[in-house]
C-alpha cells in the first residue's frame, strides 16, 4: 500500500494524488495547474495506460482538468465520483478541450505568419469526449466495492454541487488501512449547498489548507454588501462587473440577487438588469436546478417547494454567443455582469475589463479565490494598469472584494471537520500555498496529530506508516513557449510508446496468427520512422 504525492503540494492547484494497493493503480484527481507554478511536479510512478482507476472529488478543472490528457495519453480505466460532477464534468472537460483547441488556434495562425513550429493542444474534443465515456456516476453515502480489498464511499463536503470527501478502505492480506481524501472542503452556512458531512473514523487523512492560515471572519451579510456595491455604482451611472467562477460561484451570486430583487432592497433600481456571459454559467445553472434533491440544503429546497427558483428573477440575461456578449458593453445602462474566468486568466470577463476598468463610475467586484500570478490577483493587490488584448489598460474603476465568499472553509473550518474524527489520523497537509501549508501543519502538530506537509514526489507506505521519500521542493524554472512546446508534443509521442508496451502486454495468449500481424505492423512502423 503506497501513497504518492503528485500535485498540489505546497500549491493550490493541479491536485492529484497516487495510491496503489491490491495490486491497482488508483489516481484521486488529476487537475490542471492555474496561476503560477511554483514547484515541479512530478510524473505519476506508471503509464496513463496502468492506470486502472481515477476516483474525483469534484468538477473544479485545478482537480479534473487533465483526466482527458490522461486520456490522450493511453487511459482506459474508470472514473468514479459522484452524479452532480460527472454532469458538471460533461460540460466542464468539454469546455476546457474547446480552449485548448481555440487557442492552439489562434497560436497556429501566428505560427504560420512568424515560420515557427506548429502549436499542439493539450488535448483535444474528441479526447474530453471520450474519457467520458469511462466516468461511473455514484450516490453520495453508499459503499462501493471498487475492487477485490477496495472499497470507496463519497460523503458530501459542501464546496461544489456534487463535491465529495473520498473514503478508501484497502485490505491486503492481514493489513487493513482506511484512508479519506478531503477534497476541497465546503464553508459552512453558503447559500443553496449543504455543509459539509463530517466523519468520524480514519488511519490516514489527505486534508487541503487552502484557508489553513486564516479565517474568513464570520459569515457576512453578503445580501446587503453586494446592494450596497451595486446602488453606489448605479448611482455614480457605471457598471458592477464580477469575474466569478462560471461553476459555484456564480450560482450563489443568483441567489443573493435574487433575495435582492425579491425583497426590494433596491426600490430605486428595482428593474435592474443582472447578465451571465458565460456559455458554461449558464449550463451549470441548468445542471444546479437538476441535481436539487442530492445536494441543495433545507433554505433552498424550502424555496423549490414554494414553486420558487432560488437562482432565477426578472431581469436576469444570459449571453451564449460571441455578439450577445458583446451588445452588453454597447448598452449605457448601469448593469451588473459576471462572467468567467473567475481569476480573470481567460474567457469572456477579459473583454469586460478591457471596456470598464478605465472607468471611474464602474466597479470590478472580486467574490473568489485569486491565485498568486494571476490577472484577477494582480488586480485586487493595486496594479495601475494591465495588459489586455495587446492594449495597456488603466485601472481607475473601484474595485472591491466581497469578503468571507468562499467555497472553501477557514481554518475553524479546517479543524472542525477533522476534529470530527474520534481517534486522531495521521494528516497529509496539501492543496495550499508554501507557507500556508507548513503552518497549518503546525498547527495540528500542536493538537498532538502525526502531520506530514508532502512536496511532489513524496512516497508514503501505509502499511508500514512510513514515509519512504519527502518529494522534490523544486522551484519550477521558466522555459521558453517554443522549448515547452517542443517538450510537450516529445512527451505525448513517450506516452504513445508506453501505451504501445502496455497493448502488447494485454495482447499475451493471443493467436500466433493475430501476434505476427501485429509485430509486421509494428515492424513496419518502426521501418518508417527509425532515422
Amino acid at each position: 500500500m503506497k501513497l504518492t504525492f503528485i500535485g498540489a503540494d505546497h500549491e493550490v492547484t493541479g491536485s492529484c494524488h497516487c495510491l496503489q494497493a491490491c495490486g491497482k493503480n488508483i489516481l484521486i484527481d488529476c487537475g490542471m495547474e492555474q496561476g503560477a507554478d511554483v514547484y515541479e511536479n512530478q510524473e505519476i510512478p506508471m503509464n496513463p495506460s496502468e492506470v486502472d482507476y481515477i476516483l474525483l472529488t469534484h468538477a473544479h478543472i485545478d482537480h479534473s482538468g487533465l483526466i482527458p490528457l490522461m486520456y490522450a495519453n493511453g487511459f482506459r480505466g474508470q472514473v468514479y465520483t459522484t452524479k452532480a460532477t460527472t454532469d458538471l464534468c460533461n460540460i466542464m472537460l468539454r469546455d476546457s478541450a474547446h480552449i485548448q483547441e481555440f487557442e492552439a488556434e489562434w497560436r497556429n495562425r501566428k505560427a504560420r505568419r512568424s515560420g515557427e513550429a506548429e502549436y499542439v493542444p493539450l488535448y483535444s474534443m474528441n479526447d474530453a469526449i471520450g474519457v467520458l465515456e469511462h466516468f461511473v456516476p455514484c450516490e453520495y453515502e453508499k459503499v462501493i466495492s471498487l475492487d477485490e480489498g477496495i472499497q470507496i464511499r463519497f460523503e458530501d463536503v459542501g464546496h461544489l454541487l456534487g463535491s465529495a470527501s473520498i473514503e478508501v478502505w484497502l485490505t491486503e492480506g492481514d493489513t487493513y488501512r482506511k484512508i479519506v481524501f478531503s477534497g476541497d472542503i465546503g464553508n459552512i452556512n453558503q447559500p443553496i449547498l449543504k455543509d459539509p458531512k463530517y466523519l468520524k473514523d480514519a488511519d490516514y487523512v489527505v486534508m487541503e489548507s487552502t484557508y489553513g492560515d486564516r479565517t474568513h471572519g464570520g459569515t457576512p451579510d453578503y445580501v446587503a454588501e453586494l446592494s450596497k456595491i451595486i446602488k453606489e455604482t448605479f448611482d455614480k451611472g457605471g457598471n458592477v462587473v464580477i469575474p466569478s467562477f462560471a461553476v459555484g460561484r456564480t450560482q450563489e451570486l443568483l441567489y443573493f440577487i435574487r433575495k435582492i430583487k425579491y425583497d426590494n432592497l433596491l426600490p430605486e433600481y428595482a428593474g435592474f438588469e443582472v447578465y451571465v456571459d458565460s456559455p458554461l454559467a449558464v449550463e451549470a445553472t441548468n445542471i444546479f436546478n437538476r441535481n436539487t434533491e442530492n445536494c441543495f440544503d433545507d433554505e433552498a429546497m424550502e424555496l423549490i417547494r414554494q414553486g420558487i427558483n432560488p437562482i432565477a428573477f426578472p431581469g436576469l440575461k444570459t449571453s451564449v454567443t460571441s455578439n450577445d456578449s458583446k451588445a452588453i458593453n454597447f448598452d449605457a445602462k448601469p448593469k451588473v455582469i459576471i462572467s468567467a474566468s473567475g481569476m480573470c486568466e481567460a474567457g469572456r470577463i477579459r473583454h469586460h475589463l478591457k471596456h470598464n476598468l478605465w472607468r471611474e463610475e464602474c466597479t470590478i467586484l472580486f467574490v473568489g479565490y485569486q491565485a498568486h500570478g494571476t490577472l484577477g490577483r494582480s488586480i485586487l493587490e493595486g496594479a495601475s494598469s494591465v495588459k489586455l488584448f495587446g492594449e495597456q489598460v488603466e485601472i481607475k474603476a473601484r474595485i472591491e472584494k466581497l469578503d468571507g465568499i468562499s467555497g472553501h472553509a477557514d481554518q475553524e473550518g479546517l479543524l472542525r471537520w477533522l476534529h470530527s474524527f474520534e481517534t486522531k489520523p495521521t494528516v497529509f497537509v496539501v492543496h495550499g500555498e508554501d507557507l500556508v501549508c507548513e503552518h497549518f501543519k503546525n498547527t495540528i502538530q500542536e493538537e498532538g496529530y502525526d502531520a506530514i506537509a508532502p512536496f511532489s514526489g513524496a512516497e508514503y507506505d501505509l502499511g508500514t506508516e512510513e514515509l519512504i521519500f519527502p518529494g522534490f521542493a523544486i522551484k519550477k524554472v521558466k522555459v521558453s513557449q517554443k522549448a515547452h512546446r517542443a517538450q510537450a508534443i516529445f512527451d505525448r509521442l513517450v506516452a504513445a510508446g508506453n501505451r504501445l508496451l502496455t497493448v502488447i502486454a494485454h495482447n499475451k495468449g493471443g493467436t500466433n496468427k493475430d501476434l505476427i500481424k501485429f509485430t509486421d505492423q509494428i515492424n513496419s512502423l518502426c521501418d518508417k520512422w527509425d532515422r
